[in-house]
């Protein structure tokens, strides 16, 4: 597992939660913190794609933060399309990514 990147105390906000989660993105096992979205978890363990184009198979990432954009939709726990900006990571999640990685098949429109 990689080591998270984040800040553990604010400023303002004092000290920050620290109770570890564990999941699963795309097969490859991470921690979070509890109270974490799926999104701000995996930025913190520096994954940046979230998904792939449905058209062209370019990667697809972390774009608004606040659930507009859909950018960030994958599946989680076998539940396609949730927005993980806005879904809080829970312990034992099993995540995937969706779209299409244009390295494995490919077709244009």
């Amino acid at each position: 597992m990689v080591a998270l990147k984040r800040i553990s105390e604010h400023p303002v906000l004092g000290p920050l939660a620290s109770e570890e989660i564990e999941f699963e993105f795309d097969g490859k096992s991470y921690l979070g913190i509890k109270g974490d979205s799926i999104a701000s978890a995996l930025l913190a363990n520096g994954v940046r794609t979230l998904r792939y184009s449905n058209r062209d198979g370019e990667p697809r990432g972390l774009y608004c933060g606040i659930g507009h954009c859909f950018e960030c939709r994958m599946t989680v726990n076998g539940v396609p399309s949730v927005r993980a900006c806005i879904t809080q990571a829970c312990d034992g999640d099993v995540l995937e990514s969706q779209g299409e990685d244009r390295r494995e098949n490919h077709d244009d429109f």
